[in-house]
């Protein structure tokens, strides 16, 4: 497939040493399945501290020696929770924020939108990291699902304003789109602008889990989620990867 503006996984990532957290959903290259990568990264010794732990219903973050964790107020959250036909994947705990305003209200098909509207970018001054979601809905007609990215950030740095973004997307064959909070590595660090980069996607979780692992800058990657769903309804896979074992 051409597409004009496409981008490889490998030449956006290791091209920076800090995106910090980032998000790509989209479409396997065979059109069989949804993918969702979500990786974090950290310059300290407390962000670095973590590892990714599955559970049911959802995967958390976890310190990895809990005798170093210092303020787990950003770092401990909940990246990825499951929903009946929906997968919600954040960078904090808006993931909870979205999964109980669909569970309180129901989806009428803006509720990722609304619930987001509750919450603002992170307040870690002065990088005031922004708040990036996802949410997948499947189970529609014809074994298709559609996507929505959401980015919530301060105007050029600005504590006094959010900014909120949102992307609905129509998959495509191949074609996924990535998020990430920052632009690249810096003091302030510069947030991530404009829409959400277009990359290729390959076919498998394997395949994809093993471009963004080796091509995360090796000295402040730290965890990575990788679930694909197949959309004929049969069981998703999924790889978790932790720097610290």
């Amino acid at each position: 497939m051409s597409v004009s503006g496409m981008n490889k996984i490998a030449d956006l990532l290791s091209a920076n040493s800090y995106p910090g957290r980032g998000i790509i959903v989209g479409q396997s290259a065979d059109g069989k399945n949804a993918m969702i990568a979500y990786f974090i990264m950290g310059r300290s010794e407390n962000s670095r501290n973590r590892i990714f732990e599955r559970y049911e219903g959802g995967m958390r973050t976890k310190a990895f020696d809990e005798s170093k964790l210092v303020d787990p107020s950003l770092i401990i959250y909940n990246p990825y929770l499951s929903l009946d036909c929906a997968d919600i994947v954040t960078n904090g705990d808006q993931t909870d924020t979205i999964f109980n305003y669909v569970k309180e209200n129901g989806d009428d098909g803006f509720s990722f939108e609304k619930s987001l509207h509750t919450r603002a970018f992170e307040p870690d001054h002065p990088n005031y990291t922004p708040r990036i979601s996802a949410m997948l809905y499947y189970g529609m007609p014809g074994n298709v699902f559609n996507y929505k990215l959401s980015i919530l950030k301060s105007s050029n740095g600005n504590p006094e304003v959010c900014n909120r973004y949102f992307y609905s997307y129509s998959p495509m064959a191949g074609l996924g789109h990535f998020i990430h909070t920052y632009e690249c590595d810096g003091n302030p660090i510069p947030s991530f602008y404009g829409e959400p980069e277009m990359v290729e996607l390959p076919n498998t979780a394997k395949e994809l889990a093993d471009v963004v692992w080796n091509n995360l800058n090796a000295d402040n990657k730290v965890s990575l989620f990788v679930r694909v769903v197949p959309l004929d309804g049969s069981a998703p896979e999924e790889i978790i990867i932790n720097k610290n074992v």
